[in-house]
Parts: C-alpha cells; sequence; structure tokens
C-alpha cells in the first residue's frame, strides 16, 4: 500500500537475533534452557550457553549437538546455592560481562540470581527456577538458618536489579519475593517439553519415578517407605550421589534404575502405568510434565505448585501421608478405567505446555525489555568480596 504523503513512518524495532543465557549444568535448568534455546532457534534466534556449576557430560554435550545454532560456553564455576561460593560467583561474574562484550548480546536471560546485580549494557531478566530459602521452608518446616544470611541478600540484590523477574509458576513467584522483593516487574512463564520426545507406549504394572535420590525435595524416600505394602514393583531414576560428594542415598524397597538418558527415562515413562512425585518442593516439576506426556497418571504431592499446574488431572497426597500414598496408588493401579481416565486428563493438559508457547511468550519479553530500556539499578553490594 503506499503511503500518503505526510504520514509518519512506522519505525519497528530490531527482531531479536542474539541472547546471552545462563544455565548450570547439575540440575533440570539445564533440560529447560535446551528447550528453550530449542524453540527459539525456530525464530532465527542464536543462542549463546553460558554454563555453571560442573563440566557438561558427555550425554549433555550430545544433547547441545542436536541444538541448532546453539553455541556453548563452558565454565565449572561454583553456582550461588553451594558451600562458600563467592569468590566463584565474583569470577564468573566478571567471565559473564567479558562474554557480554564480546557477543553484543540483545537481551540477557539468566538462569541464576546474583548476577542479575552486574553492571550489564543489555536488558536483563532473571528466572526463578528454586531457590535455598524456599526449599529449606518446605522441606524442612523452618526458616533457612543464619548461615544463609549471605545468600539471601546476594539473590535479593541480583533479583530486584533485574527489569524482570520471571517463575514457571505463580507459586514460585509469590515465594520469591516473598523472600526477597519487592521486584521491579514479574511475570509467569511456564516451562515447556516437546510431546514428541514422550511417546506413549504400552503400560505395565509399575509406578516410576525420577529425581535426585538424595534431595529431601523429591521426597523419593516415601515411595521407599510405602513399596513393601504394595502388590507391584515401584523404580526410581536419578541420581545417587549428591554433587557436593555427599553420601551416597541407598534404597532397599524401590528398584533404582540409575541416572538414565533422557531417551532412556522417557523409554521406561512410556511402559509405566503411574508416575509418583509426592514432592514436598517442587517450583514446576519438569519430569511430571514428561511422564504425563508419556501417557502417566499422575500421583504427586499436595502442594501449591503441583496443584497449581495439575489441577484435576492428577491425585494429590499430602508429602508426608504414607498411608494415603500407598492408597492412591493401589486404587490406581487395581482400577484401569480410572486410571487411563486420569492419565487422559493430564495427557491433554501437558499438551498445552508446548516450547512453542514458552518461546512465544519470552520472544514477547525480550522485544518489551529492549523496546523500553531503563535506567540499570546496579545495587551496592552488600559484602565485601
Amino acid at each position: 500500500m503506499k503511503r500518503s504523503r505526510g504520514s509518519p513512518s512506522v519505525s519497528l524495532p530490531p527482531p531479536i537475533r542474539r541472547v546471552l543465557m545462563t544455565a548450570d549444568t547439575v540440575g533440570g535448568v539445564w533440560t529447560y534452557a535446551l528447550e528453550l534455546c530449542r524453540a527459539l532457534a525456530e525464530d532465527g534466534v542464536q543462542v549463546e550457553l553460558a554454563t555453571l556449576g560442573a563440566p557438561l557430560s558427555l550425554a549433555q554435550r550430545a544433547e547441545a549437538r542436536e541444538v541448532p545454532g546453539l553455541s556453548i560456553h563452558e565454565s565449572s564455576y561454583q553456582l550461588e546455592w553451594m558451600d562458600d561460593p563467592w569468590e566463584d560467583v565474583r569470577a564468573s561474574g566478571e567471565w559473564l560481562l567479558e562474554l557480554e562484550a564480546r557477543l553484543s548480546p540483545d537481551i540477557i536471560h539468566l538462569n541464576g540470581y546474583c548476577h542479575g546485580a552486574l553492571p550489564w549494557k543489555t536488558p536483563v531478566l532473571v528466572v526463578a527456577h528454586s531457590c535455598v530459602l524456599s526449599w529449606w521452608e518446605a522441606v524442612k518446616g523452618e526458616s533457612a538458618p543464619g548461615r544463609y544470611a549471605r545468600y539471601r541478600e546476594e539473590v535479593a540484590r541480583g533479583l530486584r536489579a533485574a527489569e524482570r523477574v520471571v517463575a514457571p509458576s505463580e507459586a514460585m513467584l509469590a515465594a520469591a519475593e516473598r523472600l526477597y522483593g519487592p521486584f521491579r516487574a514479574t511475570q509467569v512463564i511456564a516451562n515447556a517439553r516437546r510431546a514428541e520426545s514422550f511417546p506413549p507406549g504400552a503400560k505395565e504394572p509399575f509406578v516410576l519415578a525420577a529425581g535426585r535420590l538424595w534431595d529431601e525435595a523429591k521426597n523419593l524416600v516415601a515411595l521407599e517407605a510405602v513399596a513393601p505394602r504394595l502388590p507391584f514393583p515401584v523404580r526410581v531414576a536419578g541420581e545417587t550421589q549428591h554433587p557436593s560428594g555427599g553420601d551416597s542415598a541407598r534404597a532397599h524397597h524401590v528398584q533404582p534404575l540409575g541416572r538414565l538418558t533422557p531417551s532412556e527415562l522417557a523409554g521406561w515413562m512410556a511402559r509405566a502405568a503411574v508416575y509418583a512425585l509426592p514432592a514436598r518442593y517442587e517450583p514446576f516439576g519438569l519430569s511430571v510434565l514428561e511422564a504425563a506426556l508419556a501417557g502417566c497418571a499422575l500421583v504427586l504431592g499436595d502442594i501449591p505448585s503441583l496443584r497449581e499446574v495439575w489441577g484435576d488431572a492428577a491425585l494429590f497426597v499430602h508429602p508426608e501421608d504414607g498411608d494415603g500414598l500407598a492408597e492412591a496408588l493401589t486404587r490406581l493401579m487395581a482400577n484401569p478405567a480410572e486410571r487411563e481416565r486420569l492419565a487422559a486428563r493430564a495427557h491433554a493438559r501437558a499438551r498445552t505446555f508446548t516450547p512453542r508457547r514458552m518461546a512465544e511468550a519470552y520472544l514477547e519479553l525480550y522485544a518489551a525489555l529492549r523496546a523500553r530500556p531503563s535506567e540499570r539499578r546496579v545495587l551496592p553490594a552488600l559484602h565485601a568480596s
């Protein structure tokens, strides 16, 4: 259409082409980040992924190679929740600022907290996936002890400096605001997984769970406790060694599958009739989403975040109610029709959490932050290095 004389020209903001994103390699953030990077690549966005926490495993390297255009910048700096990490947090901050200067990204997307307070030249968002203080409250039933005072202060400093704080659930966002806020602006963007990676299969009469066996938040010990009462096997996939070198978890009544590759875990999910996660703490639950896509019926810990995400598509049991957990698992296994109805509801709900939907939400946020640059609030350090 020909523009009439005197009509103002419309200047569209330049598209987002490059994102500098951080990810740790020792938890679910890695899975989240790769899923998002893959979806962003479909829109021509190149992600420069800076990894922290530990060197990439061979399996992680293989996963990363499958993401078009993804560039990995690898480090092994300690994460902010690890023991006495502050010198590494300072050093990794300098490394990230060097990456920003060299790569000239359009957006900084942080999946950790403390680096939000760095003197970035680019708009910054921070995603609150989980945190020590909310974990401690949910798992221990009390406030985190005084040794986490610096963690609290440094995390609050990073979150309050960010242009936007994102969380995967309203429950996680509310916890972060209560513990570290107020924030400048907030948003909920749900996590996602590709349905084609978790095809349902012929179901077999066993319960599956997945998670780090040493993590009290997953509460897999509840399955260990009830397994002797169940007339069907309970199988648990996950690491047994704590990344800090603590004692290995022990399983006597559940069947440990060890650490599985994503494709191996997907195969077990395809076969499992029921997926159980009686969690005390789970800000979103990627493994639950994967199991639902694979056609499992869900039995979950009755906590706000899992209620928010799954609604009427799961059975919920209080994390400390062993009798209730055993009853729910037995009931579903003994009633195929009820189990299949519940699995169908979970599957339908799971298919709404698509990578395309997640990527579009982040792209809209990236564009908004870039179009309305605000003065960076770099807060003073609360502790000397």
